[in-house]
């Protein structure tokens, strides 16, 4: 089942987040990043969907709203997507991404963004199947401040 995540889902949801950013080679910090979700939650700075089975939590997809001015238009950027080892294999990407979708048509958005490493052999096989289209017309671009 998937749903919009609250407050009150915030320890799972946390769980997942961590082994997320562990998967991403971050150190873990579970009290900073539940006050990351919580703030993104409390200010409605993203839209987050969890997908359980029964009672546990077993992935989440987080989006965050952008803007396109050229189409005059709003865009979700799919900025983390997660499911947990033991229950991958089960279609809970494919849902979790067809609930962004919905968001984006609830929404009147005019599309999705997401980004993924080269070496995400599994997303870059992916988000294809989903229906993205691997864009080489852009060059992305990144400045940081560390």
């Amino acid at each position: 089942m998937i749903r919009k995540a609250t407050i009150e889902d915030l320890e799972p949801l946390n769980d997942l987040f961590d082994q997320y950013r562990r998967f991403y080679n971050k150190l873990s910090d579970l009290e900073a990043s539940e006050h990351f979700l919580k703030e993104r939650m409390e200010k409605e700075e993203a839209e987050i969907f969890m997908a359980r089975e029964g009672d546990i939590a077993t992935g989440f997809v987080q989006l965050f709203p952008v803007f396109s001015s050229t189409r005059l238009a709003r865009y979700w950027l799919l900025n983390d997507l997660f499911v947990h080892p033991e229950h991958r294999g089960k279609g809970i990407s494919k849902a979790l991404i067809d609930r962004a979708k919905r968001l984006c048509r609830e929404t009147d958005a005019c599309g999705m963004y997401l980004e993924t490493g080269k070496d995400n052999h599994i997303g870059n096989q992916l988000y294809p199947a989903t229906g993205f289209k691997l864009l080489d017309s852009v060059n992305f671009y990144e400045w940081t401040t560390e």
